[in-house]
């Protein structure tokens, strides 16, 4: 447990059904700081029914810094089953807490979480994105190890596009 701003010392732990709501008020304050808020049509219904619901086919794990039941930044991944070596790779959604709880250790324990958790499915690797301009979180990942990755960029297709030729001319 550690301190916060609360009465109370705060927890890190799975998110649950009773989450989503406070879940989606999060991630929207990320949306409005990453500039897709516009974009941004997750709903707590879709948290529940793509993973927090209890099921064996959740898309997503979360884990979140709560005091009580209120809820102050969280942490979302998914695994890639496998890749060449045929062990898993999770990879790092997106990482949250608010200002006001920012630099008191929540963001390194939501990490830990992860870490623990892809070490206990075997994972190879741990991969995330950090925006260009996001010195801040650069620093962080770099404090827990993380490095910039030399081998690989990132590339895309927005297959909503209309000019994208190759899904709108040709066929295989």
């Amino acid at each position: 447990m550690l301190p916060t701003q609360f009465d109370q010392p705060a927890v890190i732990r799975s998110a649950t059904v009773n989450d989503a709501a406070q879940l989606i008020v999060l991630m929207h304050m990320l949306a409005e700081y990453e500039g897709y808020a516009d974009r941004f049509v997750v709903t707590s219904d879709d948290l529940v029914n793509r993973g927090l619901a209890t099921n064996a086919h959740a898309q997503f794990k979360i884990w979140v810094a709560a005091v009580d039941k209120t809820l102050f930044g969280y942490v979302v991944v998914y695994t890639i089953p496998f890749t060449f070596d045929l062990r898993p790779m999770v990879v790092l959604k997106e990482l949250f807490v608010i200002n006001a709880e920012r630099r008191n250790g929540y963001g390194r324990q939501l990490f830990y979480a992860v870490s623990q958790y892809a070490q206990s499915i075997n994972a190879r690797l741990l991969r995330w994105q950090v925006l260009p301009d996001n010195d801040a979180a650069k620093h962080f990942y770099r404090s827990v190890g993380g490095s910039k990755d030399l081998e690989w960029e990132n590339w895309l297709i927005n297959i909503d596009s209309a000019n994208n030729h190759y899904f709108t001319s040709c066929s295989p």
